[in-house]
């Protein structure tokens, strides 16, 4: 895995300058939730929110891009105390499927922001896979889903579980 990010990323440095290299927006409703392993020890409905954030799209040829982003995303579930608000990092890579669809797939890294203290761990890593349609030249809607691979909890809370979400939004590349 590493020796492919490697390659990844050495095949960017190489071909980044002389290809399309485009900015954006994106912003939107998340249905978010929390998957435990066990019974919850609490009510668990899931948390309807917003997201809004940046991105650059780094096009190598007409079907393949490299897409990272950076975006404020509030997930978690309802209950006050399993809020969960992220600065969050996904690195896309994404396929053309047709003339105005694409299919993305990304590792993402997530930052929690705002609640100290609160038995929740400050990193979050998950997996998310994309569809986008292209409205026009520059507006684009898109849905994503996103599975968190580590425990929200901190190691000495004997609960766990692993967020979920659902991103459905619109984006504009300048």
């Amino acid at each position: 895995m590493k020796k492919l990010l490697l390659t990844i990323f050495l095949c960017a440095s190489f071909y980044g300058f002389s290809q399309d290299v485009k900015f954006g927006v994106r912003a939107g409703y998340n249905i978010s939730n929390l998957d435990f392993d066990d019974t919850p020890f609490m009510e668990n409905k899931h948390r309807n929110s917003f997201y809004f954030g940046a991105f650059s799209d780094i096009a190598f040829s007409k079907g393949f891009s490299l897409v990272p982003e950076i975006q404020f995303s509030a997930e978690g579930a309802k209950a006050e105390e399993l809020n969960l608000d992220y600065i969050q990092m996904p690195v896309f890579l994404k396929f053309r499927l047709a003339e105005k669809l694409r299919f993305g797939v990304a590792p993402q890294v997530g930052l929690k922001v705002h609640k100290e203290e609160d038995m929740m761990k400050n990193f979050a890593y998950s997996g998310v896979a994309a569809l986008e349609y292209k409205i026009s030249y520059s507006v684009f809607a898109d849905v994503r889903y996103t599975y968190g691979f580590s425990n929200i909890f901190d190691d000495y809370v004997s609960a766990e579980a692993k967020n979920t979400n659902i991103q459905i939004g619109v984006g504009f590349k300048f």
